[in-house]
């Protein structure tokens, strides 16, 4: 296992300074993507605080995970802006824009089973804060290593996986999988995190738990931008939802007010009784 009071002797990493609450922190303007011929996001405008859960919901095809590309770096713009903090982002590198403090985690885990929880969150945010050359973390001195896997230890213990932070990331179930891969993403100290999906695959107990996490980062400060299938899921966690089809944007607002969108219930083809049914949650911004 680590030694956990060499980790407390390590010095801590630097933190950037965190929006306040309400920050207008991503202002994605008349974003627009075409391939060929197809126009897959066509001019999708939204903005995003600090302190906010956002989910981008819609049917298969309707150009979620394209928009995330976006904003991401991943793919450029055919047209529109999208600002980060104030600044111009579309353009920039992925890496420039996740150094910047966008975060973003990957539908399919990507996770190194054999290595432990601690291992695994370290190793991913040295990935992201050098040139992602592995050998490089091997050229590490000891004390940047000690502080990186300090940090680590943190962001381990905020998530709730204190418990397993030694055991193999592999030997978790899938549900605690994702929280592993969270925990990473929040060793580069991001503003914004970016989730593709997170609640894909997982068990109901799998599910609050990640809500759990994902409420308490939010309660922290941290801006969140979901891509999701999970209507459940958005509808009791997010402050405002996006609905996208077709790549166009169809309705925007709380989640009380999509579900009963007819333009909404129409794209879903009545479909909604199953999947949007809402247990009756504590009011957005009531809950002590």
């Amino acid at each position: 296992g680590h030694d956990p009071a060499r980790l407390a002797a390590a010095p801590e990493l630097p933190r950037r300074p965190a929006p306040k609450a309400g920050d207008l922190v991503l202002e994605v303007d008349r974003a627009r993507k075409e391939f060929g011929g197809l126009v897959a996001v066509n001019d999708i405008s939204f903005s995003l605080r600090a302190g906010e859960i956002m989910g981008l919901i819609g049917p298969n095809g309707a150009g979620k995970s394209t928009t995330f590309n976006l904003i991401s770096g991943v793919a450029p713009l055919s047209g529109g802006t999208v600002r980060f903090m104030g600044d111009r982002i579309d353009g920039l590198p992925a890496r420039e824009i996740a150094r910047r403090g966008m975060a973003r985690s990957f539908q399919h885990v990507q996770l190194l089973p054999d290595m432990s929880v601690l291992e695994n969150v370290a190793l991913g945010a040295h990935l992201r804060s050098s040139a992602g050359v592995v050998s490089a973390a091997l050229r590490l001195d000891r004390t940047a290593e000690a502080s990186l896997l300090r940090e680590a230890a943190r962001q381990i213990e905020r998530v709730g996986l204190g418990d397993v932070i030694d055991q193999p990331a592999g030997s978790l179930p899938l549900g605690r999988q994702r929280i592993v891969e969270i925990a990473r993403a929040l060793c580069c100290d991001p503003i914004a995190l970016l989730l593709d999906e997170p609640a894909a695959g997982l068990r109901y107990q799998e599910k609050q738990a990640l809500a759990a996490v994902l409420d308490q980062l939010r309660r922290e400060g941290m801006s969140l931008l979901l891509v999701e299938h999970d209507m459940d899921f958005v509808m009791n966690l997010t402050d405002h939802l996006l609905v996208m089809d077709f790549g166009t944007p169809l309705a925007e607002g709380v989640p009380a007010d999509i579900q009963r969108n007819p333009a909404v219930l129409e794209a879903y083809l009545g479909g909604l009784d199953e999947t949007w049914s809402v247990p009756d949650a504590v009011p957005q911004g009531e809950a002590s």
